[in-house]
C-alpha cells in the first residue's frame, strides 16, 4: 500500500520517505522495524517517537511519520483492511471478571463448533494457535495483525479483553465491535488514572463508543452498571442476580467443585465456584444470546467449562490440604475470593497469601490488608512483582491496614516461596490456603528483572515434602 493512501485522512506528518512509497508492513516500535516497513512515531507516556525514527530507519524502513494515538489505530485498521468488521467482536470491560469471561466464551464457542479467537491478558490465540501477551489490551498494530490472522484463519468470533488503560490510549479505535459486556467497577488502576471518576470514564467510553447495531451488555447489580450505558447508541442488555432483568441467575447450591444455577428459569450446574462467577456465568450467556447462538446449546456448552488458568485454580495436597490459586489482585477480587472460600468450606482453616504489585496503586493496600484479615484465620503478608520498590516497603503499607487483631495472625514473609512452605507448614489439617495475586503468572518482576516463579511448581515441592 503506497504511504500516501495509508495515512490518509489520519492527521500524519511525513518524516521520511515519499508520498508514494510502498509500505509492506508497520511498526510502531523501531526494534520491530523490518526492510519495507513504515515506522510510525507517536508521543507515549515515557517517550516521543520521533526520537527513535533513525533506529527504525537503521533496520530497514523504507518511511516514517509521525501522529498521535488516534492516528495509530488509524493507520493499523487501514492495513490490515478493517478486520474488525469481518469478525463477530466481542469486548469486555470492567475491574474484574475479563479474562474468565473472554476465555470462557472463546471456550464455549469452540465447543458449539466455531473457529474463534482471543485477545486475553493470559494469552492471545488465533484458532487454537496461541502467542504471548504483554497488556491487558494491545496496541493497534499487534491488534489488528492477530484479527487479520483471525480472519485468514476462518475465524468467525472474536473476544477480547478492553481495559480502561487500552480505551484512554485509543488501542480500540476504529474496531467494530458487535456486542459490549460491562462487568463491575471496583478500586483499580488509581496510579494510572488518579480518581476513581476518571477510571469510570475511560470505561463508559467504550460504550459511548459502539455501534447503534450493537449489542450492550450491563451488570445490573453493579451501581455503575446503568452509568456505563446510559448515552450508548447500542441495544441494552441486562443481567442480575439479584433483582428483575432480561437475565437473571440464582446459585440453588454450591461446593468446592461447582455450583448449580438457575439461569433464566431453568437449572444448569457449572464447575465454576462463587457469586463473582455466577455473574461471569450469566455474562457469557447474555453475551451468546446476543450473538444468536442457540439456548439450549449455550447451556449445555456452559456446564462443560472450567475456569481460566490461575482463576480459582484448585490443587489437592496431602493431609487435607487444599491450595486455590486466583489472580486476585484488586480489594474486589480478593473479597469474593475469600468470601466463596468460606462459604463452600465452612470448618477448614481459610489461610491467605498475598502482596501488592510495586509502582502501581498504592491506595489499595491497606484495604487488602482489612479485607484478609476479615475473612482468613491465618495471613502471609508477601511480594507480588515488587518492581522498584523495596518488598519490605510494600508489606509496611499493606500492614497499615490491619487492626491489632489482624496484625497478630498476620506474618510477613519477602519472598514469595517461603512465605507459600511457611503458610502450608503452618497450616491445620484440613486447610485451604489462597494464593492471591499471581494466577496465571509464572514470574516475578523485582526491579527490573523477570524471575521465573511459577506458584504449582512450589506447591507441588512443598506437597511432595509433606
Amino acid at each position: 500500500m503506497k504511504l500516501s493512501n495509508l495515512i490518509r485522512g489520519c492527521n500524519a506528518e511525513i518524516l521520511s520517505g515519499a508520498p508514494d512509497t510502498e509500505v509492506k508492513a508497520i511498526c510502531c516500535d523501531s526494534r520491530k522495524a523490518t526492510a519495507g516497513s513504515l515506522f510510525i512515531a507517536v508521543g507515549g507516556t515515557a517517550a516521543d517517537g520521533r526520537t527513535y525514527v533513525q533506529d527504525a530507519l537503521s533496520k530497514g524502513a523504507v518511511a516514517a511519520v509521525g501522529t498521535d494515538r488516534e492516528g495509530l489505530a488509524k493507520i493499523a485498521d487501514r492495513f490490515f483492511d478493517h478486520p474488525s468488521g469481518k469478525l463477530e467482536l466481542v469486548g469486555i470491560t470492567g475491574t474484574n471478571g475479563k479474562t474468565t469471561t473472554v476465555t470462557l466464551l472463546y471456550n464455549l464457542f469452540r465447543e458449539m463448533g466455531y473457529e474463534c479467537g482471543l485477545l486475553s491478558t493470559i494469552a492471545n490465540y488465533v484458532g487454537t494457535r496461541r502467542s504471548e501477551t504483554a497488556n491487558t489490551t494491545a496496541d493497534p498494530i499487534t491488534i489488528n495483525s492477530l484479527m487479520s490472522e483471525m480472519v485468514q484463519a476462518g475465524c468467525r468470533y472474536c473476544f477480547m479483553e478492553v481495559s480502561s488503560i487500552g480505551v484512554e490510549q485509543k488501542r480500540i479505535d476504529c474496531l467494530e465491535f458487535k456486542v459490549g459486556i460491562f462487568s463491575n467497577l471496583t478500586h483499580d488502576h488509581l496510579d494510572y488514572h488518579k480518581t476513581f471518576a476518571e477510571y469510570l470514564r475511560c470505561k463508559k467510553l467504550f460504550f459511548d463508543g459502539l455501534p447503534k447495531g450493537a449489542t450492550a451488555i450491563t451488570n445490573a447489580d453493579d451501581r455503575h452498571g446503568l452509568v456505563m450505558v446510559q448515552n450508548t447508541k447500542a441495544s441494552i442488555v441486562t443481567y442480575s442476580t439479584r433483582t428483575g432483568a432480561d437475565h437473571t441467575c440464582k446459585i440453588l447450591e454450591q461446593s468446592i467443585d461447582g455450583m448449580l444455577l438457575r439461569i433464566d428459569g431453568t437449572e444448569v450446574w457449572t464447575r465454576l465456584v462463587g457469586e463473582h462467577n455466577a455473574y461471569n456465568i450469566l455474562a457469557i450467556y447474555s453475551a451468546a444470546l446476543a450473538l444468536g447462538a442457540d439456548r439450549e446449546e449455550v447451556l449445555v456448552g456452559l456446564s462443560k467449562l472450567q475456569s481460566a488458568p490461575g482463576r480459582l485454580e484448585t490443587i489437592r495436597g496431602p493431609q487435607g490440604k487444599t491450595a486455590v490459586i486466583d489472580y486476585a489482585h484488586t480489594p474486589d477480587a480478593l473479597e469474593n475470593v475469600l468470601r466463596t472460600l468460606r462459604a463452600v468450606e465452612p470448618g477448614r482453616e481459610l489461610v491467605c497469601v498475598f502482596g501488592c504489585g510495586g509502582d502501581r496503586d498504592r491506595t489499595k493496600r491497606p484495604e487488602m490488608a482489612a479485607i484478609a484479615e476479615k475473612y482468613a484465620d491465618r495471613i502471609f503478608v508477601t511480594s507480588d512483582n515488587s518492581r522498584s520498590e523495596k518488598t519490605e516497603d510494600i508489606m509496611a503499607e499493606i500492614c497499615t491496614g490491619f487492626s491489632p487483631k489482624g496484625r497478630a495472625k498476620a506474618v510477613c514473609i519477602a519472598d514469595r516461596g517461603e512465605a507459600i512452605r511457611a503458610a502450608v507448614s503452618l497450616s491445620q489439617s484440613p486447610s485451604t490456603i489462597l494464593l492471591a495475586g499471581k494466577g496465571h503468572e509464572t514470574y516475578q518482576i523485582m526491579g527490573t528483572e523477570k524471575l521465573h516463579f511459577d506458584e504449582r511448581e512450589v506447591l507441588s515441592e512443598i506437597f511432595n515434602q509433606l
